[in-house]
């Protein structure tokens, strides 16, 4: 049977008689996904891709009012160095105060070794008292007028005095009552103000403090 036409205008006629399929199922029946139409798909997405761009577009716009509109003062613009400033002044403030601190607590320290080393002393010095007393009465006895217990002696009395041993024996003097234990009181003679006449134990202090007052005899005005 003779053509009509060129082979190029036959062959599009045949595939114009071709029938389309269309697969119209909702659900993909391999995956089980839900199918879309292409239309509403391309809809839909054009729909969404509009209502992005035109909520993209108001937000935008909204911001550029919004910053437009804002007027910054000129204080606010030095803000950040007054921010450190303030945050320098700060830390200098907790450094001084750490300082301050620090000098408290070494003083403080400094104090309660000393008083520990004064208590010290002073136990030793208390504890030494005894031997002191032995020690007058050895001499009063005449003892220890010469010898190597003599010279012991006086070393050692020597030596508590550069800790600061005072003793309180001294008579004619006016009665005190933070230094004396008056144990007997007597008249006496040309005396106008209580005095002492005679020290039964001798006394010591160590600076202000009294280590033991001083037993004494008191003359009292006739």
């Amino acid at each position: 049977m003779p053509h009509h036409g060129n082979e190029a205008e036959h062959s599009e006629g045949n595939e114009q008689r071709k029938p389309v399929i269309r697969d119209n199922r909702k659900v993909d029946p391999e995956t089980g996904a839900a199918r879309h139409p292409e239309g509403e798909a391309g809809a839909e997405g054009n729909a969404s891709a509009e209502g992005n761009a035109a909520t993209e577009g108001d937000a935008l716009s909204q911001a550029e009012e919004i910053l437009n509109g804002v007027e910054v003062p000129a204080e606010e613009s030095v803000a950040p160095g007054a921010a450190a400033e303030a945050q320098a002044a700060e830390l200098r403030n907790d450094l001084l105060r750490l300082q301050a601190e620090y000098v408290n607590y070494r003083k403080r320290v400094e104090r309660d070794r000393a008083v520990a080393g004064e208590m010290a002393v002073i136990g030793v010095l208390n504890s030494l008292l005894p031997v002191l007393d032995d020690i007058d009465a050895a001499r009063q006895h005449g003892d220890l007028e010469d010898g190597p217990f003599a010279a012991i002696a006086t070393k050692l009395e020597n030596a508590l005095k550069t800790y600061g041993l005072e003793r309180i024996a001294e008579t004619g003097v006016e009665f005190d009552p933070t230094i004396h234990e008056a144990l007997i009181q007597q008249q006496g003679q040309d005396v106008e103000v209580d005095t002492v006449s005679q020290v039964l134990r001798t006394g010591y202090r160590s600076g202000e403090r009294v280590l033991r007052a001083a037993q004494v005899i008191v003359a009292v005005p006739a």
